[in-house]
């Protein structure tokens, strides 16, 4: 009969290897998704705008200013004049 079964530490090799085979692709996939590509957008293209016609200007009809009534000028009554008052004067404090 053939012995069908694999040395342990041939086991622990193939894990090694699959392990860091991830790893790589991996870090490439990551590399990948890091590297920032922008692809050239077409530039937009604005539709032609009709022209608007102009409208004319509405005319408003003139309004007339009102007119103010001429008011008599009041007459002031005349003041007397207010009698000015002497200064008063203070009799000087002999210094001691």
């Amino acid at each position: 009969m053939i012995y069908n079964h694999y040395n342990p530490s041939f086991y622990l090799l193939l894990f090694v290897i699959l392990f860091l085979t991830n790893n790589y692709i991996t870090q490439a996939g990551t590399r990948h998704l890091f590297e920032v590509t922008l692809s050239e957008l077409p530039k937009p293209e604005l539709p032609h705008i009709p022209e608007i016609p102009t409208l004319p200007n509405p005319e408003f009809p003139e309004i007339q200013k009102p007119k103010l009534p001429t008011l008599p000028k009041p007459e002031v009554p005349h003041l007397h004049e207010i009698p000015t008052l002497p200064k008063p004067e203070f009799p000087e404090i002999p210094k001691p």
